[in-house]
């Protein structure tokens, strides 16, 4: 997700922190950088001016806070700027106070809606919410089956017709079949078509009319760029939409979409599809993304997902790691056996601070194999050399490279990484400080 907009901007502050003492000639230079960033991610060209001019507008004259370098700023202005672009609360779904309440799913053909209603409803139930879906799109028979095999898999009745070309008399259907079994949302999928069209727009809006859904949801493919800004300004139009999905996030996509619409629209991202399995559906918080677009990970998520894998001492004594800002090799020794338990290895080790800046080659080689290397390379390190890396000069990194069967190349790079994480996670601790230190300033001029 983002891979190759994070690896562009971590790679433009990496440079400005090796510069030192910053000019106002270095600022213009990284923000012309950063602009360019935003705009090969496929970023709305109006999106991504403003969003320049708005950091170089808080950035000149405003005075660098005490535990703060100039260039640390600049990050701090630039992940500010990122969250407030992306929304900083992520808003609360909209119940019918009589249910079912209805959440109409509409895109294009193709965008991922059945499979995100499927995705909607394993995560309405983890909120303790009975679903029923409801198969409405009677464009593409396929679509049907499909949504009546994901609801099988995970539990969920669907409420379709075979025979029925209607897709309004199915959607009455649905309501009233959820309403005699006292279930709390009906997830309406509706049909779609490889562009947009007036036949198409009347029939999702008689859906509409039908259920009075309090939730209407745009999917969008997040590979298909700029032109989501439109369909999704379309859909607005017609049906008055409450919140955005975006999928397929977890392929090689520039993610420019995502900031563009939501700048654009002013509709809130509400969820991200992250994987394709049937809880591979995210709430979208604007701040963990701005963490992960930076390369600072996204601990807190790593925390979420650790509490349902791993009992909850396990998951408190991470969330203590990750504030604490300390990491030594015992630490991720520990983690790894944490990871295991979290599912897809790739996706939680993207979660990890400094992993953006690994070399891509390495992290797209992420696997069960390379994660033993990895512990193998530990476990042939002494107590001592886990808890403080620092001792580790070349005579020892030798021994350690023959005791786990690995070159001294690979333990440079598993330092390299360490060290890494270490930078990220204390300028996280930092300005999480400042930002509280400030709000104290205020609190009491006040």
């Amino acid at each position: 997700m983002f891979d190759n907009l994070t690896q562009k901007l971590t790679g433009i502050f990496g440079r400005l922190r090796r510069k030192g003492r910053l000019s106002e000639p270095d600022v213009d230079d990284v923000m012309r950088e950063v602009r360019v960033a935003l705009l090969e991610a496929d970023v709305n060209l109006k999106v991504a001016k403003e969003f320049v001019a708005h950091v170089k507008e808080k950035l000149v004259g405003q005075e660098v806070w005490e535990s703060l370098q100039p260039d640390e700023m600049i990050v701090k202005t630039v992940h500010d700027e990122i969250i407030a672009l992306l929304g900083d609360e992520p808003p609360r779904f909209t119940w019918n106070p009589s249910p079912p309440t209805a959440v109409l799913l509409c895109g294009l053909q193709g965008s991922g809606k059945t499979t995100s209603a499927a995705k909607l409803a394993v995560w309405l139930g983890k909120q303790g919410k009975k679903a029923m879906l409801a198969a409405c799109d009677t464009q593409r028979p396929a679509a049907i089956t499909q949504l009546e095999v994901l609801g099988k898999s995970i539990g969920v009745p669907v409420f379709s017709d075979h025979e029925s070309k209607d897709p309004v008399a199915i959607a009455r259907g649905a309501i009233a079949e959820a309403k005699r079994l006292f279930l709390d949302v009906v997830i309406v999928d509706t049909a779609g078509r490889l562009q947009i069209d007036e036949e198409l727009m009347n029939q999702v809006r008689r859906v509409y009319d039908a259920v009075s859904p309090t939730e209407v949801l745009f999917v969008a493919d997040s590979t298909t760029g700029q032109e989501a800004v439109n369909v999704a300004q379309a859909f607005d139009e017609k049906l008055g939409v409450t919140g955005l999905i975006f999928t397929k996030l977890d392929g090689d996509t520039r993610g420019g979409a995502v900031l563009s619409v939501r700048a654009v629209t002013g509709k809130p991202v509400r969820f991200i599809g992250v994987s394709e399995s049937v809880d591979g559906l995210e709430p979208f918080q604007g701040d963990r993304i701005a963490q992960r677009l930076l390369g600072y990970g996204d601990l807190m998520g790593l925390v979420e997902r650790a509490s349902e894998a791993i009992d909850r001492a396990e998951a408190r004594e991470l969330e203590q790691q990750a504030r604490s800002g300390k990491m030594d090799f015992e630490m991720m020794l520990s983690n790894f056996k944490m990871v295991r338990k979290m599912g897809s290895l790739k996706a939680v080790m993207k979660m990890l601070p400094g992993m953006s800046q690994l070399p891509p080659e390495l992290t797209e080689n992420i696997s069960e194999a390379g994660l033993g290397r990895i512990e193998a390379m530990i476990l042939s390190m002494t107590p001592q050399e886990r808890r403080n890396p620092d001792i580790l000069n070349a005579s020892r990194r030798r021994r350690i490279a023959a005791g786990s069967g690995t070159s001294v190349q690979e333990i440079n790079r598993l330092v390299k990484q360490l060290d890494g994480m270490r930078q990220q996670m204390k300028l996280i601790t930092r300005m999480a400080d400042a930002a509280r230190s400030r709000r104290g300033k205020k609190a009491k001029r006040r």
